[in-house]
């Protein structure tokens, strides 16, 4: 081969290798970035052309669903109860997905390898592909009383409500104020999309945020409960016990932070006597939960509150999920304070959802779960979650011990809100001091009923409310709500 041709020749092949290297970059380095671009129309034109799958409650109620277009796209995803779904189903739109759609994305969309031979046979028989549906473990009626209970407080309201079937761990309702309309994220209009995010995302509020998993808070006296489980754990005292009272009760002076904790004018006994365990709860006694903790000590108390479910996460089909709190190093003065649920102690509705639902099952905390199954388009069922336990927080003996405590609480204490007539409700109220002046406390309520064999437990969480600062209280506000949640599921 003479020297042009053989330079003409290594030339090519470089041109060639050039284009290899090229179409390489372009089609498996780059794709995604490339897929994602929003100046994409083949991407966007393809995002709406296949039906998406639904996101359904309930026997057969979709609360996100694509239908037909009247626009240059296919389809249109719509929202038939936005308000009341949208921190769990979140939005759909090219640019970003959230909640189930995010998280269900291949199954919706019809990409996930379950649905392989349906898009092959859809492929034969040139049919255009459908997406599955997901089926939720909301229960419609649950999900509209606590939405209801919640935004009754007035427009202002800040706060959540997390149902849970305490035997499978199932969130039977999940609700978060203030909410948005996701039917404007999934607007075809991508200019009024970008619009809305940015009002939403600058919202102070944050209506995107769902408080039922993202928001943690110092749950207050219903964190009493789990301070009542490790000291009957222990071994130290029963639900029959007479616990250390008192009206006023100082903190070890060590922290250099600490103070004089009363009980606000609730009837505790006197320094130095001991009272019954039931009055202490039904009193929500600070002075008796902060020395219960001392007796208890940091280790256990660190240890009973990781059992129910602090200082780590648990939810694998919605996110993204903040830890609950439960602090480490914790000097005499702190733990006390750590025993009525302040300090550093923070927990998400969720979490403290956990801790009812644990005690009402015996102990033994399921891990939550939202997607109940994933569907074919055609109803065939591809998977199904199977109840798993994440962990055994105390035996059944002292969770029957807290529950007679948490009986007497909606009976005759501070939980009587909460009560439900012919059914046995076990309760706790809280109300958490914030740490700064200008913001109110915190409003909580957990509960399960039929305390005997209980079917639904419930967290309420009162962020911010149209209520007079000193009308501020858990049982008040957040019993009624938690009453109406239960009662939906039992009756």
């Amino acid at each position: 081969m003479n020297k042009p041709i053989r330079t003409i020749s290594i030339f090519c092949l470089v041109l060639f290798l050039a284009l290899l290297v090229n179409a390489t970059y372009l089609q498996y380095w780059r794709a995604g970035a490339l897929n994602d671009d929003g100046r994409n129309r083949r991407a966007i034109n393809e995002s709406f052309s296949a039906e998406r799958g639904a996101i359904v409650v309930g026997r057969n109620t979709a609360v996100a669903k694509s239908v037909p277009s009247d626009d240059e796209y296919k389809f249109q995803r719509t929202y038939p109860k936005p308000e009341v779904y949208a921190p769990v189903t979140g939005w759909f739109s090219y640019f970003s997905q959230t909640g189930v759609e995010r998280t269900q994305n291949d199954i919706l969309s019809g990409e996930d390898e379950q649905l392989f031979v349906t898009r092959l046979v859809d492929l034969v028989s040139n049919k255009p592909t459908k997406g599955g549906n997901v089926l939720l473990t909301l229960d419609p009626d649950a999900q509209q009383a606590a939405y209801d209970g919640l935004a009754a407080l007035g427009p202002e309201t800040q706060g959540s409500v997390v149902a849970l079937d305490p035997n499978t761990g199932a969130v039977l309702a999940m609700v978060s104020l203030p909410t948005y309309d996701p039917n404007d994220m999934a607007s075809h209009d991508f200019g009024a999309v970008a619009r809305t995010y940015e009002k939403l995302n600058e919202d102070p509020t944050e209506p995107l945020l769902n408080r039922a998993i993202q928001t943690r808070l110092p749950p207050g006296s219903t964190f009493k409960v789990v301070t009542a489980a490790a000291a009957i754990e222990e071994g130290l005292y029963d639900a029959d016990s007479m616990v250390p009272g008192g009206d006023t009760y100082q903190l070890p002076l060590t922290s250099g932070e600490t103070g004089l904790i009363d009980n606000e004018g609730r009837s505790c006994g006197a320094n130095g006597t001991k009272i019954p365990f039931t009055q202490a709860m039904e009193q929500s006694c600070n002075t008796t939960f902060a020395q219960l903790a001392g007796e208890v000590g940091a280790e256990d108390m660190k240890k009973t509150a990781e059992a129910f479910g602090f200082n780590r996460g648990y939810l694998d089909d919605l996110f993204p999920q903040v830890e609950s709190l439960f602090p480490e190093g914790l000097d005499d003065a702190e733990l006390g304070q750590t025993g009525f649920g302040q300090f550093e102690v923070a927990a998400t509705p969720l979490q403290m959802a956990m801790v009812a639902a644990g005690l009402a099952n015996g102990g033994t905390v399921m891990k939550p779960y939202v997607v109940d199954e994933q569907q074919s388009a055609d109803l065939d069922v591809l998977s199904k979650t199977d109840p798993e336990e994440l962990s055994q927080a105390v035996s059944s003996t002292t969770a029957r011990e807290v529950t007679k405590l948490m009986v007497a609480t909606v009976d005759d204490g501070t939980a009587s809100p909460g009560a439900i007539d012919g059914i046995q409700v076990a309760g706790k109220t809280g109300t958490a001091q914030s740490g700064i002046d200008a913001v109110p406390p915190y409003a909580w309520f957990i509960s399960y009923a039929p305390a005997d064999n209980p079917e639904v437990a419930v967290a309420v969480m009162i962020q911010k409310a149209d209520i007079p600062r000193g009308e501020i209280a858990g049982g008040v506000y957040g019993g009624p709500i938690a009453k109406a949640v239960m009662e939906a599921v039992i009756r």
